[in-house]
C-alpha cells in the first residue's frame, strides 16, 4: 500500500470542506489516511478494537471475528498503525493495539463542514 503518512503529525490545517482550497501536500496526506480507513476489514478492526472490554486487542483477539488469517490481520493493523490511527504496545510476545482518539477526532473534524462544527460546539 505504500506510505500512508501519520495523521498525528501531519494532518492538514485546513479542512477540504472549509471553503478554502486545501494544499496539495495536505490533500495527499489526508488521502493516505482515508485510504487506510477505506477498507472494510480495517473499518471492522477499528470497531472491534474500540469496542473491546479494555479498548485494546491483540492479533489473536481479532482473527476469529474477522475470519481472516493472522498475517492478513497483522498487515491491516500495520497499515492502520502507520496511518496514526492505532498505537501498538508490545508486551512480552504479544502486541496490543488501541485507537488513537485524537487521530479519529481529527478525521471527523476535517470532514465536518464548518457550519455543522459551529452547531456542535454551541450545544
Amino acid at each position: 500500500m505504500g506510505d500512508v503518512g501519520t495523521l498525528k503529525t501531519s494532518a492538514p490545517a485546513v479542512s477540504p470542506l472549509a471553503g478554502e482550497p486545501i494544499k496539495r501536500a495536505d490533500a495527499e496526506r489526508l488521502a493516505g489516511v482515508l485510504k487506510a480507513v477505506a477498507d472494510p476489514a480495517r473499518l471492522r478492526l477499528l470497531s472491534l478494537i474500540q469496542s473491546a472490554p479494555d479498548g485494546e486487542a491483540s492479533v489473536s483477539d481479532l482473527t476469529a471475528p474477522l475470519g481472516l488469517s493472522q498475517p492478513t490481520v497483522s498487515h491491516h493493523l500495520r497499515i492502520l498503525t502507520e496511518a496514526g490511527l492505532l498505537e501498538r504496545e508490545k508486551r512480552g510476545v504479544w502486541a496490543y493495539y488501541r485507537l488513537v482518539p485524537s487521530a479519529i477526532a481529527a478525521i471527523a473534524e476535517l470532514l465536518t463542514p464548518p457550519r455543522k462544527r459551529a452547531t456542535k460546539k454551541a450545544r
